[in-house]
């Protein structure tokens, strides 16, 4: 297995052991890796794990909330204070997945399990984006800037739907396609995705 690099003393401690569960746990299956693996992998003390995340179960879910927070934090942020925002989202999206792919795959395999670690954490962090997102169209709304029919979860599948299946599929589009999607492909999907959400949410009346 791939260890860090030689200047790895030089990043914190508790940086290496996130960025080391990630690989770990997206490399195997969550029961089959071992705390030793990850400090291991991480150059560091196992007892570091107790110390910052108390257990295996706290690393992962920390693991997650790391990578998912910028996306939710744009929910509290100024991105989507317009329709145009969508696209950015979705630029973001792409960009943060693009450096994990893997994840979408791993979210969807937890949240498949009847019970497992991760899972009331994943639902918890999604009905928090959720909640967030409700609250945005109804700002949009009630600004005229989208149509006043809008249903937030239906947005909500649409944007989720379109983010989340070309990283899932990301493989067998790419042989289909016969090339990378790379970052310049992606940002012409996050623009083309982008004008198809901002097309159904026209005002009725313009």
């Amino acid at each position: 297995m791939d260890t860090l690099p030689a200047h790895s003393a030089e990043i914190p401690v508790r940086e290496r052991l996130l960025k080391a569960a990630l690989d770990c746990f997206l490399a195997d299956e969550y029961h089959h890796v071992t705390t030793r693996l990850i400090a291991e992998k991480a150059d560091a003390n196992i007892a570091m794990i107790r110390y910052y995340f108390g257990n295996k179960e706290g690393l992962y879910e920390e693991m997650i909330r790391e990578t998912l927070n910028p996306l939710l934090d744009v929910l509290d942020g100024q991105m989507l204070n317009s329709p145009q925002g969508l696209t950015d989202f979705l630029r973001l999206y792409y960009h943060t997945m693009s450096q994990h792919p893997e994840f979408p795959k791993l979210i969807l395999k937890v949240l498949a399990l009847n019970h497992g670690p991760g899972k009331r954490f994943i639902q918890q962090l999604l009905e928090r984006g959720r909640t967030r997102a409700s609250r945005k169209v109804d700002t949009l709304k009630a600004a005229g800037q989208i149509d006043a029919t809008t249903d937030p979860d239906i947005l909500r599948m649409a944007f989720v739907s379109l983010a989340m299946t070309p990283m899932l599929l990301k493989g067998i589009f790419e042989q289909q396609l016969g090339r990378e999607m790379d970052a310049d492909f992606l940002e012409t999907l996050a623009q083309f995705n982008g004008r198809l959400l901002l097309t159904g949410l026209i005002p009725c009346n313009t």
